[in-house]
């Protein structure tokens, strides 16, 4: 075999992390968008070391060992490393031939009888011809606990035929619209390439979680929403749930076109992470299927957190646009869901959320109409990293839903802390994104207390 080029071209990352592990990803590209082999890798099983260390130079090394990258899952590594202390940053490496990998940073969930403060980022809706990552550079830079990403990591479209302008800051390659497993490796591979991201990844532990354009815009269960056949379109799904997996440190491999994306990441007595995939098991007004639904209702009626974050991709709490219109796509579309799961609402519900392309927050109430009425709990929805909105009339929909209190259309991210006694989240966002080297800067600041929403001056 010819000497492998440098491979290491997609960066390292490392994610879900519990009290005593993580998963550690590369893949192995030394040329990420060859046109007939995957990241220009020769068609065989290669051999790939991998460190843990206590510090950044590996002068501790606490576990080393090897992990194999198969062609059939891209060279992907996912290593699953075990018998780490709680709570406790490590660093990471990654070595095959005689190339070594960029350092990363990592950092176990807490013993579960910890109270210590959890620090933690919130971004979503990447779109890579909209703009720059710079938002992701300026969360690396925060060095979080851990960062959640709720939903389009990537976006499958292809280049318009006739890009509106902001639209296309910068060009896709190749540019058709992602429908097979090689057209989404080479999308996925494209964003990752970006050293924005890299940096993000490099800097902590991600929990991420797809929405719908990781598959196709719209996407609701098994039906694609664009008219093609369920099976064409479960042959698709199967295809893009694959290159996801290969392109994030995630634990569970996808089944064929399932992937199961619900799950528990319990930090401490402070906070429980509740990831619920908002798009997979869609089927008529069920928005969760029964037994996620089921699922999702007993670990919020077990959790004994201070803080129990339920964290899924589209807007949770109602709204209503002046002309009357509804969110049809989120929750909104799906309002007897949402009811049977606010019915087991518990003290400390935080709801996160992305999709929107914009910063809200509000409150969750009994009666979304009386602001008198019993409050469950809070939703905070991050903007986009850097994914255009549409045009919104933000006064007259915070007039029309007296539950929301604030918005903001600039890109950016939610930087979150959890404790004892409090939870906050902070808007961060950049001015531009057409061009890097965007400074970032703190716009809203909340805190939750007694299950509401309260502003707090900066």
């Amino acid at each position: 075999m010819a000497k492998l080029g440098y491979p290491f071209t997609l960066g390292v990352a490392s994610g879900e992390p519990l009290p005593d592990g993580v998963i550690l990803w590369t893949r192995l590209a030394p040329e990420p968008l060859h046109p007939t082999r995957p990241g220009g890798m020769p068609n065989q099983t290669m051999t790939v070391h991998w460190q843990v260390a206590e510090d950044r130079a590996f002068a501790r090394v606490v576990q080393a060992g090897t992990a194999a990258a198969n062609p059939d899952w891209a060279h992907s590594v996912h290593a699953e490393i075990t018998g780490l202390r709680p709570g406790t940053e490590y660093f990471y490496r990654f070595s095959v031939d005689d190339h070594t990998s960029p350092v990363g940073r990592t950092k176990t969930a807490p013993d579960p009888a910890s109270t210590d403060p959890v620090r933690f980022g919130v971004v979503s809706c990447q779109r890579y011809e909209h703009g720059y990552f710079t938002a992701l550079r300026h969360l690396a830079d925060e060095v979080p606990d851990v960062i959640l990403h709720l939903g389009d990591y990537i976006y499958e479209y292809g280049k318009p035929a006739h890009p509106a302008p902001g639209r296309y800051v910068r060009r896709l390659e190749p540019e058709a619209e992602c429908r097979t497993l090689g057209a989404y490796r080479d999308r996925h591979a494209r964003y990752r390439m970006d050293a924005d991201l890299q940096a993000a990844h490099a800097a902590a532990p991600w929990i991420a979680l797809p929405d719908d354009h990781e598959v196709r815009d719209g996407y609701s269960g098994r039906l694609p929403g664009d008219g093609s056949s369920p099976g064409a379109f479960l042959k698709r799904r199967t295809a893009a749930f694959k290159a996801y997996f290969e392109h994030l440190p995630l634990r569970d491999r996808p089944q064929g076109a399932n992937l199961r994306n619900h799950r528990l990441r319990a930090y401490g007595k402070v906070v429980d992470f509740v990831l619920a995939d908002t798009r997979q098991y869609r089927e008529g007004r069920d928005l969760l299927g029964p037994e996620q639904e089921q699922w999702l209702t007993d670990r919020l009626d077990a959790s004994t957190a201070r803080w129990k974050v339920l964290a899924q991709a589209v807007f949770f709490a109602p709204r209503r646009f002046p002309a009357g219109s509804l969110s049809a796509d989120a929750w909104d579309g799906y309002p007897e869901s949402r009811a049977r799961v606010l019915a087991h609402a518990p003290d400390g519900l935080v709801v996160l959320s992305g999709d929107v392309h914009n910063a809200w927050a509000g409150d969750l109430r009994s009666d979304w109409a009386d602001p008198g009425s019993k409050a469950l709990g809070v939703e905070f929805a991050g903007t986009s990293v850097t994914s255009m909105p549409g045009e919104v009339d933000s006064g007259a929909v915070l007039e029309s839903n007296p539950h929301l209190a604030f918005f903001d259309g600039r890109r950016g991210y939610m930087s979150c802390t959890a404790a004892a006694d409090r939870f906050q989240a902070d808007y961060r966002a950049v001015d531009f994104v057409d061009r890097p080297g965007a400074s970032v800067s703190t716009i809203a600041r909340f805190q939750v207390v007694g299950n509401k929403l309260r502003h707090v001056d900066l």
